[in-house]
């Protein structure tokens, strides 16, 4: 599952930590100097005989308003949410993948299980064909077909063995040496209700992680207006002298002085208002978007489950009915050989057409299930 435009992956440790410092003070600075050296007559260069000539150490800490502070903390936690979020994504990607493999590697043992049946039909078919000659009753050119049909079985065969040699790999890269055990079982089921479905279109993975983006994207705003509060620092300075001089102390404060609002803060703000519309646009447009392929798979799913109902009790039943018929014309002589070929791979590709749709059906299935189901987030 792709993650939306805009969102970058993140670990939630990653976030967690960048979210302990949020709100703490800024690193305090050392200061280290000298004062009042003079450059100019005997005494130039010299440490100790000028009585304003002092050595220099000090401490200094700036102090960020309490609202800037309280926008950066608020910011961190929508962080960590965004990459618990993240997480949730890729959790339910990582799971829709692995029963969407699963499902292909299913479906082409099933194909491959048919065939030891299709082989074995088609022994009595030449077994028929093969009466019918010696009665005298069919032509010798008709004994080719049956050899026919079964060599293109083979080569079906062939092509599903190598399928089944890819859905192993793909199964395997997501659930290792497991995937090499039988698939056993049947066709997996989710819920399919479409109430259910559309109540829950707001629960779109894809749609989770705006909720934290946005809150991310309001402390920044925040954060934006709070540099036109002024920041302050304070600071505390040693100043050592001579000897015959007394030592001194320096404790001072500042404070900025945000005087150019209109150049500065003010543009950062309406960037970060526009971040934040930018962000609600991209949900609805994104809420859309899921709300056409809710749609689409539920129209798709209901068709595949009608076709599926109309295979298994009318479509396979009237394949087998023609293939009996058809042999019971040829072997009544009524009938050309001909007849019994096409009405035999036709009721092959019914069968193969069947488990192609259980697939399809499955697969449609699944993605419901992860994108609007009841899946642990």
């Amino acid at each position: 599952m792709v993650l939306n435009a805009g969102v970058r992956k993140v670990t939630w440790l990653d976030a967690y930590s960048a979210a302990i410092p949020a709100g703490e003070l800024p690193d305090p600075k050392l200061k280290l100097g000298l004062q009042n050296v003079p450059i100019e007559g005997d005494a130039r260069w010299q440490m100790g005989q000028e009585a304003m000539t002092m050595q220099m150490v000090g401490v200094m800490q700036e102090v960020p308003n309490r609202a800037k502070r309280r926008a950066r903390v608020e910011a961190a936690q929508a962080g960590v949410a965004l990459a618990d979020v993240q997480q949730t994504i890729e959790r339910l990607s990582v799971r829709q993948e692995t029963a969407e493999a699963w499902i292909a590697g299913f479906a082409v043992e099933r194909k491959l299980s048919l065939f030891k049946q299709l082989y074995s039909e088609n022994q009595l078919f030449s077994r028929a064909v093969q009466a019918r000659i010696a009665g005298g009753g069919g032509l010798a050119a008709d004994s080719v077909l049956p050899k026919q049909e079964a060599a293109l079985l083979a080569e079906q065969e062939d092509e599903l063995l190598r399928n089944q040699l890819v859905a192993r790999a793909d199964l395997r890269r997501w659930i290792g040496e497991s995937a090499d055990q039988p698939l056993m079982g049947d066709w997996p089921q989710w819920l399919a209700d479409i109430s259910h479905y559309q109540h829950n279109l707001n629960r779109h993975p894809a749609l989770l992680a705006f909720d934290p983006m946005s809150l991310e994207a309001e402390a920044k705003v925040r954060q934006a207006i709070a540099e036109k509060t002024p920041d302050w620092s304070w600071g505390v300075d040693y100043l050592r002298r001579g000897r015959e001089y007394g030592d001194m102390v320096n404790l001072s404060v500042s404070f900025d002085l945000p005087l150019f609002t209109g150049s500065r803060q003010d543009p950062k703000i309406a960037a970060e208002r526009a971040r934040l519309a930018q962000i609600e646009a991209q949900r609805q447009a994104t809420l859309r978007m899921h709300n056409q392929e809710l749609s689409t798979d539920l129209a798709e799913y209901q068709r595949l489950d009608r076709a599926l109902t109309r295979l298994e009790e009318t479509l396979l039943p009237l394949a087998d009915e023609k293939v009996r018929l058809a042999m019971a014309d040829y072997r009544a002589g009524k009938g050309e050989l001909i007849a019994v070929v096409d009405a035999r791979r036709q009721l092959v590709e019914t069968r193969l057409r069947r488990i192609d749709t259980a697939r399809d059906r499955a697969l449609i299935n699944a993605r419901l299930h992860f994108a609007f189901g009841d899946t642990q987030r």
